[in-house]
């Protein structure tokens, strides 16, 4: 069997284990998306997860808040997406380890960028929870982040829609999607794939991007293989 990528990223919104519910935690959509993760991990793939938290907390919307009190809400939210995670694929016979970027000995390993990197050369799945550990950045950019520091081959965004749009799909049936785009023309043009902070550090560090529909849990495996799905974007 062939692979496109050894070591990927996949980056899973908070929304998307949420299902249809669009808050908490829906088992029978985790479920689905943990087989996919496990065929590509019997593939060889080496496989590194960043959760969101937006089915729990998003710090955006929290009104007056001050915002880091906000932010750290949020992180504590992706810890639990991250452990639910990975109960799920330990249940289907995965080994997995969770790393959190703020402490929590108890529940998860700390992150460690060498320890996540032995892991991975094990065989196991590495989830990593609170983003980056700081507030006024996004899962999106601990996705870059993370990438960059494990030398992830390519960063899979798993959204609610099959690809990049030059508008939102949802509201306007005359939107073009796009097979392939630079970071230079998402920033240029102000799509709404990443936030700008992402975006100018996966151009800078050379990562792509695979952006594809989560609807269909099997685009992760179709996206390891190198088939076609959804949008990419390099530089």
């Amino acid at each position: 069997m062939s692979l496109k990528y050894k070591r990927i990223l996949l980056k899973l919104s908070g929304e998307a284990l949420a299902g249809e519910k669009g808050f908490g935690l829906n088992y029978d959509v985790i479920t689905n998306i943990c087989k996919s993760i496990k065929e590509c991990a019997e593939l060889g793939v080496q496989i590194a997860i960043v959760v969101g938290g937006g089915n729990f907390w998003r710090g955006r919307s929290s009104g007056s808040m001050d915002r880091t009190r906000a932010d750290h809400i949020g992180m504590l939210g992706t810890t639990m997406n991250a452990l639910a995670v990975a109960d799920v694929l330990e249940s289907l016979g995965v080994d997995v380890r969770v790393q959190t970027a703020i402490a929590m000995q108890q529940v998860a390993e700390p992150y460690i960028r060498n320890k996540a990197v032995r892991h991975l050369e094990k065989g196991r799945v590495v989830i990593f929870g609170c983003g980056t550990g700081n507030p006024f950045f996004s899962t999106d950019t601990a996705s870059t982040l993370r990438a960059a520091e494990i030398e992830a081959d390519v960063i899979f965004k798993a959204t609610m829609v099959d690809g990049i749009y030059d508008k939102d799909p949802h509201k306007y049936p005359d939107a073009v999607k796009f097979d392939e785009l630079t970071f230079t023309d998402v920033l240029s043009k102000n799509l709404a794939v990443m936030d700008s902070t992402a975006a100018s550090m996966c151009k800078d560090n050379n990562i792509p991007i695979v952006v594809f529909n989560l609807n269909d849990p099997s685009n992760i495996v179709k996206a390891a293989k190198g088939e076609i799905v959804g949008t990419t974007v390099t530089e």
